[in-house]
């Protein structure tokens, strides 16, 4: 083991051709394609599962929710994209926290992160057999694994062919979503909003906060799903054209445009059909247009065929995430190498396949709601310790080349610190079953590197080689 590399893990000997097995497509994509993908990554969230806020909070806890989480989001964009242009590699937030933190740190961030992006899509695979039963009048296992099938099935083709077949997708799903607002604006009633009961019992209750001031916290899984998994863009760096320049711009622009999406289905579906209807609405967006429309109407029946789209580009997108942070974990040895062989096609099929199986698993329980907050729990565990990993960055190493840098430096990430942690705190009180099974989860993981993984690492991958070059650095 080098000298300069801490004691607390050690590595092996690999074959040469080790990292020749496991590559990835460089250049197959650009900044537009990255905003893309991290629009991808979120819009289910505008078509179904924000809407329970509205159960746990009404309009009031579910706004406020909302714009904290949107601030929580636009401050963790903007560390990581000072993060993703510094050290573009494909381990994303795993890599920021293995370079500020050591290995355990690392790992923590990679295993919350996955905790994330292999639970979400289960959540969505529900979500789309809701809006699959609203069309064709079925649902159920097999609407499940047919799709997981089909999508895993692109990307085993290419990253860049799965990349723009996306992009395609998404795009469908913002017309979507401006058809639902165009057809919904004239009929907006702000009146509407505040139609959930008053809980008398509840501490600060109102008409616009029905369910007092505990409401707000409720909410806050729900308004996170408005803006989850934007923040996995930085995985795809290490087949970004120009990471330095491409990360900051696509994941910029992508969190734009998710707070406009957010701020129509926010006021739009409950201020036309009311709170009281979408608070648990399998098809939010559907249900406000039905109420004006008619159940059978083209408008409505447009948005229903289409803005399965939406859900769809989420689950591509976030089965193209789960995909990367495996990989990068496996080629660095926390996990099972063979999940980090790629073939021909330059893909990690193990990678998509292994974690697809265990989604579907989990979708066949079918509590969208649940497997929502566990999504957040692994989610608020990563943004917590990437935004940790900028501040550290920053003190011990401010000579780092940075090609794009933090407007506010360290206050900025401080702030989304701070509302992760608060973030984090909620799913314990939104539903305690789901914090436990995620820590359940997280535990098997964590044990698994504490007893082997970290005995058994592999130097010469690139995030390990980052920290040794970065810790050379530092004793000369």
């Amino acid at each position: 083991m080098p000298d300069n590399i801490p004691s607390t893990v050690d590595y092996d000997n690999v074959s040469s051709d080790y990292l020749d097995k496991r590559q990835l497509k460089k250049g197959a994509a650009g900044w537009i394609l990255l905003a893309s993908l991290g629009v991808s990554y979120v819009i289910s969230g505008d078509f179904a599962g924000w809407n329970f806020g509205l159960e746990q909070g009404g309009f009031g806890g579910m706004l406020i929710a909302t714009i904290l989480m949107a601030t929580m989001y636009t401050c963790l964009i903007f560390g990581l994209s000072e993060l993703s242009s510094s050290l573009p590699t494909a381990g994303g937030g795993y890599s920021f926290a293995r370079r500020a933190m050591g290995p355990w740190g690392g790992f923590l961030t990679g295993t919350a992160i996955l905790l994330e992006y292999s639970i979400a899509p289960a959540a969505i695979a529900v979500f789309i057999g809701g809006y699959v039963n609203e069309i064709f009048g079925f649902n159920g296992p097999m609407v499940y694994a047919a799709f997981y099938v089909v999508f895993i099935g692109i990307h085993l083709f290419g990253a860049g062919e799965a990349l723009k077949i996306m992009m395609v997708i998404t795009g469908i799903a913002v017309v979507a979503l401006l058809v639902f607002a165009v057809g919904l604006i004239p009929y907006f009633d702000y009146n509407n909003l505040f139609d959930i009961a008053v809980n008398e019992q509840a501490v600060g209750a109102s008409t616009f906060l029905p369910e007092g001031y505990l409401g707000i916290w409720s909410a806050i899984p729900f308004a996170i799903w408005l803006f989850l998994a934007v923040e996995g863009v930085p995985l795809a760096a290490e087949e970004s054209a120009d990471p330095s320049k491409d990360m900051p711009k696509g994941i910029i622009t992508a969190m734009s445009i998710l707070i406009i999406f957010a701020v129509l289905v926010l006021f739009l579906a409950p201020g036309v059909a009311g709170s009281e209807l979408m608070k648990n609405h399998g098809a939010p967006l559907v249900g406000a247009l039905q109420v004006v429309y008619g159940e059978n109407s083209g408008i409505a029946t447009f948005v229903n065929v289409v803005g399965l789209f939406g859900l769809i580009a989420s689950f591509f997108s976030i089965i193209f995430a789960y995909s990367r942070q495996v990989f990068a974990l496996s080629r660095a040895g926390y996990l099972p190498r063979f999940l980090s062989i790629t073939g021909q096609r330059k893909v990690p099929t193990m990678a998509l396949i292994i974690p697809g199986i265990i989604g579907f698993l989990l979708s066949l329980t079918e509590q969208g709601d649940l497997m929502i907050t566990m999504a957040v729990f692994g989610a608020t565990i990563s943004y917590v310790l990437m935004m940790l990993s900028h501040i550290i960055l920053r003190k011990k190493e401010p000579d780092l080349e940075r090609p794009y840098r933090t407007p506010g430096g360290t206050f900025t990430t401080g702030v989304a610190l701070i509302l992760s942690l608060v973030a984090f705190a909620s799913t314990f009180f939104v539903s305690l079953e789901a914090a436990l099974w995620s820590g359940v989860f997280y535990a098997i993981l964590v044990s698994y590197f504490a007893f082997y993984s970290r005995h058994h690492l592999v130097a010469k991958s690139p995030d390990e080689e980052f920290a040794a070059i970065s810790n050379a650095e530092s004793e000369l």
